[in-house]
C-alpha cells in the first residue's frame, strides 16, 4: 500500500482535529469541575398570591402541581437573607419536566417588588417553547396576564424564524413564549 503525502497530511490533520476536540472536551470538563455546576435545578418566582400563581401555572400553562409546603425561621433566614421569613411554596412542573418554584413570603409586599420592565436591571424571565404562540397568548390573557408586545419572528441566527413574545403577570413575572418554525 502506497501512502501519498496527501493521505499522510489528511491523517495528521484528522489526528490534530481529534486532539483539539479532546483538549476542548478536557478544558470543558475542567471548567465544569472548577465551577462545580452540574445542571440547572429550577427557577423560583416570589408571588403575591400562591393560589393565583398555582392556578395560572397549572391552568394557563399546563404545568402540574407537584407539592406545596410552608417553612420559615432561622434556617430560611440563613439561606435567603430575608428578615423574619415565613413562606408558602408550591412546586409546579412543566410538561417537559422543568421545575418552577412559586414562593409567597408573608412579608412580600414589604420587601418590595420587581420593576415592570423586562429591561430593568435584575429583571429575569423564563422562556417556554410552545406549539402555537397565538393560542398560548390567548390562554395567558384569559388568566389575567398581558402580552408585552406582539409575536415576531427572530430574523437571523440559529433560531431564525422562531416566533417570540413576552407576557407578564400581576407580580411582574415575565415569561417569554417561543414557537419554533414549522419544519
Amino acid at each position: 500500500m502506497k501512502i501519498t503525502s496527501a493521505m499522510l497530511l489528511a491523517s495528521v490533520a484528522a489526528g490534530a482535529q481529534a486532539q483539539t476536540a479532546q483538549a476542548r472536551s478536557s478544558e470543558s470538563a475542567a471548567m465544569n469541575d472548577a465551577t462545580n455546576v452540574i445542571a440547572v435545578d429550577h427557577t423560583g418566582f416570589a408571588v403575591s398570591s400562591l393560589d393565583e400563581a398555582v392556578r395560572f401555572w397549572t391552568g394557563a400553562r399546563g404545568f402540574t402541581l407537584e407539592r406545596q409546603s410552608e417553612m420559615g425561621g432561622d434556617f430560611l433566614h440563613q439561606v435567603t437573607g430575608v428578615d423574619d421569613p415565613s413562606v408558602k411554596t408550591a412546586i409546579v412542573k412543566a410538561p417537559g419536566g422543568y421545575v418552577v418554584e412559586l414562593l409567597q413570603y408573608s412579608r412580600g409586599h414589604q420587601n418590595g417588588t420587581v420593576p415592570s420592565s423586562a429591561g430593568s436591571i435584575g429583571a429575569a424571565h423564563l422562556a417556554l417553547t410552545v406549539k402555537d404562540i397565538h393560542a398560548a397568548i390567548a390562554r395567558v390573557k384569559a388568566a389575567g396576564w398581558k402580552a408585552k408586545g406582539s409575536p415576531l419572528p427572530i430574523t437571523g441566527g440559529p433560531r431564525k424564524g422562531t416566533l417570540v413574545a413576552y407576557v407578564s403577570g400581576p407580580d411582574h413575572t415575565t415569561i417569554e413564549l417561543m414557537q419554533p418554525p414549522a419544519r
